[in-house]
């Protein structure tokens, strides 16, 4: 298989499978009135990222984040004629994921979107702060000996699900454009994913050393 298409296709299918856990426990909590709960849903986030990163990172490194993948362009880590192939295969495994949400929960309104529980600015201004923390980790334990990258899937998932349990209640804690996207577009919750766009994007870029 093509390098680039093989890079491009573990992008797409460990997105797919972070939307489709992440949104999913979301959703499920719905559903079930609870049966997830809040820690549950952390959790669920902080797992699925890190089983990602172990099962693909060798492949493409796991961005399964457009953020990420800016963010490591800008630092001059990866090549600018990647960026855009990355970015649609995240943002195509996103959407692919909300729509198998779709047609298994029909009824359900929101499919995990990430919503403010206050002020748009309040979410703004708080994913931009959690998204910092968590690129600030990830170009960290990337470009560190081989002691410390041994380690990147669990300090990364670990990040991201520290994040998805003090946060998310307020903001959601997306820290993802795509993982907001695809569930806001198949749902038709749009009014507020200007925030998950450029937040997330924003921080990454201000993470970078």
């Amino acid at each position: 298989m093509n390098c680039v298409l093989r890079r491009t296709l573990s992008e797409l299918i460990g997105t797919f499978a972070l939307v489709f856990a992440g949104a999913g426990a979301c959703t499920i909590d719905d559903v079930t009135r609870g049966g997830v709960t809040h820690v549950g849903v952390g959790l669920t986030f902080g797992l699925v990222v890190m089983t990602v990163i172990l099962a693909v990172g060798d492949v493409s490194g796991a961005h399964i984040n457009p953020a990420v993948t800016i963010s490591f362009w800008a630092a001059r880590r990866f090549p600018g004629r990647d960026v855009f192939p990355y970015l649609l295969s995240q943002l195509a495994g996103a959407l692919l994921a909300a729509l198998a949400l779709r047609l298994l929960f029909p009824e359900h309104p929101t499919l995990g979107t990430t919503l403010p529980a206050g002020s748009a600015w309040q979410s703004f201004g708080l994913e931009i702060l959690l998204t910092i923390f968590l690129m600030f980790v990830v170009l960290m334990v990337t470009s560190g000996p081989d002691d410390v990258r041994r380690f990147a899937a669990l300090a990364i998932g670990g990040v991201i699900g520290l994040e998805a349990l003090f946060a998310g209640p307020i903001s959601g804690a997306s820290m993802n454009p795509a993982r907001s996207l695809g569930p806001a577009v198949v749902s038709g919750h749009l009014e507020h994913l200007w925030v998950y766009l450029s937040a997330p994007s924003l921080g990454a870029l201000l993470a970078i050393p």
